[in-house]
């Protein structure tokens, strides 16, 4: 199992997607393909990656926070106004590089295969973009991984 490296288990020359692609578009690419993100290129250089879920929130109606009277205080709902407001702009987001994870975390081809699933868990990251030298040469999904594993045992 220690000899197992990030290049051996990742998804080669993985389907990209540009910042300015629809959602909607990026939703049909997903669905063709059977696949569960796009990294999002830019320059030739990766600048983050789309996830279904992503998509999802994009189409889900935003909720205006709501609130509760306790001992005489007001508790808003959701507590993070931050997160509402990301939440709102994916809401109504187009395209994208507006509903996208900028820099998403990613690894080298050598990486190990322990270290992958450190990543995986401790970042909550389903997938792991694999780049050498800039360029994006691979993903890793926690689902190469778990197969991977299967197979060794």
């Amino acid at each position: 199992m220690a000899d197992i490296i990030a290049r051996d288990i990742m998804t080669p020359d993985p389907i990209t997607v540009a910042e300015d692609v629809p959602v909607t578009d990026a939703a049909h690419l997903m669905s063709e393909n059977n696949v569960g993100a796009l990294p999002v290129i830019r320059d030739g250089k990766l600048v983050g990656i789309v996830t279904e879920s992503d998509l999802i929130m994009q189409d889900v109606r935003a909720q205006f926070p709501t609130y509760i009277s306790l001992l005489g205080g007001v508790i808003m709902y959701p507590p993070s106004v931050k997160r509402f407001e990301e939440g709102l702009k994916k809401a109504v987001a187009a395209t994208v590089g507006e509903v996208m994870t900028p820099d998403p975390v990613v690894v080298g081809p050598s990486a190990s295969i322990e270290d992958l699933a450190t990543l995986l868990v401790n970042r909550e990251v389903s997938r792991l973009p694999v780049v050498d030298g800039g360029k994006l040469i691979g993903i890793i999904s926690k689902h190469d991984l778990v197969r991977s594993l299967a197979s060794e045992g």
